[in-house]
């Protein structure tokens, strides 16, 4: 692409829950979370639910990472055993953010302390950014607006645009 074309803001939500996946709950983190992207200039080009089990997980973000640039998960973050999101998304990364990370902790302990258990990670995998959100859909969309302007400048990085103005 040329530099005067801006590249497509791509991304996919994965909702990783075991009640939503049986069909037993509904998702509602996971419509909020795509609503907040696509608000913040993204295109959603993937929605998928998931139980929490960690090799689909992970297959499930590799496979994700192939359609877009951003790929967003919600639930699977706290410290329960089901809670697998953060050791699946490490276990597919090249590479993790940990500032990113730092920032949704940091922004969401202003409104509720619980933000200090949320274990979730960003990372990269080859060109795409994985980032992991809480499981609630008012602390995923919190979340993801804490570091979302991060976003476009990450992914031109990855992109090999590293010019600095």
């Amino acid at each position: 692409m040329s530099s005067s074309t801006p590249e497509p803001l791509t991304a996919a939500v994965l909702t990783v829950s075991d009640s939503s996946a049986r069909g037993e709950r509904s998702d509602l983190s996971g419509p909020a979370v795509g609503e907040a992207l696509r608000l913040a200039g993204f295109e959603v080009v993937a929605k998928e639910i998931i139980s929490d089990d960690q090799v689909p997980i992970q297959q499930a973000i590799a496979r994700l990472t192939e359609k877009a640039r951003l790929v967003v998960t919600t639930g699977g973050t706290g410290i329960a055993k089901r809670d697998v999101t953060p050791e699946a998304t490490k276990a597919v990364c090249d590479r993790l953010l940990q500032g990113v990370a730092e920032k949704m902790r940091l922004e969401g302990g202003k409104k509720t302390r619980f933000a200090a258990l949320s274990r979730g990670i960003c990372g990269v995998r080859g060109q795409s950014v994985i980032l992991n959100l809480p499981g609630s859909p008012n602390g995923a969309v919190d979340s993801l607006n804490a570091v979302i302007d991060l976003m476009p400048h990450a992914l031109q990085l990855l992109s090999g645009n590293t010019k600095h103005q």
